[in-house]
């Protein structure tokens, strides 16, 4: 009886783990150092129309940044911080393409190594 319970507890506490959705993968258009040229971006993310996902949703694009802290036994301190939003081009079951809505980028945001979107930063559905 004891292993029947453990097992059922076991199938569903999947669902209890909250998935983490990113940026997977991009893909860019070739500059040919014509002036005034936009250069094209693509972002793959793992949230699709199964997550709710659907062509022109906003998804919000956060950057986790995390600094040792030398007078607290170097202990680290991460910090999730929104960096911009994506628009999806394109939804299928569980990914997405979109591309670059809005980068956040004024005096009152912190300072990243990198002023753009990259593999690995992390999105959630807007839902303003």
């Amino acid at each position: 009886m004891k292993v029947l319970t453990l097992l059922v507890l076991l199938s569903f506490s999947q669902n209890i783990w909250a998935k983490s959705y990113v940026i997977f993968s991009l893909a860019q258009d070739l500059s040919m150092g014509v002036e005034n040229e936009v250069v094209r971006k693509n972002y793959y993310i793992n949230m699709g129309s199964g997550q709710g996902v659907k062509k022109d949703s906003i998804v919000d694009v956060f950057r986790i940044v995390s600094v040792q802290n030398p007078y607290d036994n170097k202990k680290r301190v991460n910090y999730k911080v929104k960096i911009g939003e994506l628009k999806v081009l394109h939804s299928s079951d569980e990914a997405s393409i979109a591309m670059m809505n809005q980068y956040e980028k004024d005096e009152e945001t912190p300072i990243f190594e990198l002023p753009q979107f990259m593999v690995g930063d992390h999105v959630s559905i807007n839902v303003d």
